[in-house]
């Protein structure tokens, strides 16, 4: 609740009952083409207990492209992963295995 309360415009308390509050909403993304879509594939541990991870940035489009693309991503590697906020995690050590489905997709990969 209290996420909600910073995002209000202006309107600190009201009195009518039928009043409803106004919410400063991030509008999603129409999905670029994956043409159009530069990602960066990296490996990552940190804050990971030591376990290595492969991350998948820079996605931009809606959230529902997001999850399609990280069970695509997931399948053709065999692993588990997941995606929120525009990133996608894949478990393990996947970066060339990943850039490489990700540029047979269409998309526009820089390894780093």
């Amino acid at each position: 609740m209290s996420n909600n309360r910073k995002n209000r415009e202006g309107i600190v308390y009201s009195t009518s009952s039928d009043f409803s509050y106004q919410y400063n909403g991030q509008e999603e993304q129409e999905t670029l083409p994956a043409s159009q879509q530069k990602l960066k594939v990296q490996l990552d541990k940190k804050q990971r207990a030591g376990k290595q991870v492969t991350l998948v940035m820079g996605f931009v489009g809606k959230d529902e492209d997001l999850q399609t693309l990280c069970k695509l991503l997931k399948n053709k590697c065999g692993v588990g992963g997941s995606a929120k906020e525009g990133e996608i995690i894949i478990q393990g050590d996947m970066k060339t295995k990943v850039a490489e489905i990700l540029s047979k997709e269409g998309y526009i990969v820089k390894v780093m």
